[in-house]
């Protein structure tokens, strides 16, 4: 009999994620203040090229006029959110909020999540490339990681429009995944199968499942 599968946590709530955002924050900060001296040099650049960049800059900006501090702070809180750890417009809205997260207030997290550019289908991608990437997970499996309430939160458009859109060999995911259960917990190849297929389990098709079995020895 499979065994259920534990809902696995979102990969954003991972200790190794927040150390690299650290990390390039602290990176991010350096070159600002490094840069301070070329800015004179800078704005030195023809005017055309100027008004191209304020065109650019403009399509990007938001309206924030009339908006509290406190608004303003969830806000750049939701944008590294969507920018370095590709969260969804629901995932954002419960970390603002969470008692264990930001302890912003329902309005501000809303009106951080409503004034705030993402594109959600690609942080959606991203995310599932992660999944792939990092737990060697099938397409069912991904899917069904994006849209959970205890998982990343995504619309069911945005997840399908992932996993349609990922680049993944999911013979090899399902072949990582049959050695890690044969190695760490000596099970049979029939037993294997059955966890790799099972919709309590790793939700492959019997096609990748069959292929991981046949080269579980290679």
């Amino acid at each position: 009999m499979a065994r259920e599968k534990k809902q696995k946590k979102p990969f954003f709530k991972r200790i190794w994620v927040w150390v690299v955002i650290i990390i390039i924050a602290i990176a991010a900060f350096g070159s600002f203040g490094g840069n301070k001296s070329t800015t004179a040099n800078k704005e030195d650049t023809s005017s055309s090229s100027n008004t191209s960049s304020k065109k650019s800059s403009s399509t990007t900006t938001v309206d924030t006029k009339g908006a509290t501090k406190s608004q303003l702070g969830a806000l750049l809180k939701a944008k590294s959110y969507s920018s370095m750890m590709h969260m969804s417009k629901q995932g954002i809205f419960a970390q603002l909020t969470a008692s264990a997260g930001d302890q912003y207030s329902d309005e501000d997290a809303q009106y951080a999540v409503d004034h705030l550019k993402a594109d959600y289908n690609a942080n959606a991608l991203k995310a599932a490339k992660a999944y792939s990437d990092q737990q060697s997970m099938s397409k069912e499996g991904i899917r069904q990681q994006l849209i959970a309430t205890a998982g990343d939160k995504f619309t069911e458009a945005e997840a399908q429009y992932a996993v349609d859109n990922l680049k993944v060999d999911y013979n090899k995911n399902a072949l990582n995944k049959a050695r890690d259960y044969k190695n760490q917990q000596g099970m049979s190849s029939d037993a294997i199968r059955e966890q790799l297929t099972s919709s309590y389990g790793e939700q492959f098709t019997s096609e990748e499942a069959d292929y991981a079995i046949q080269h579980l020895g290679n």
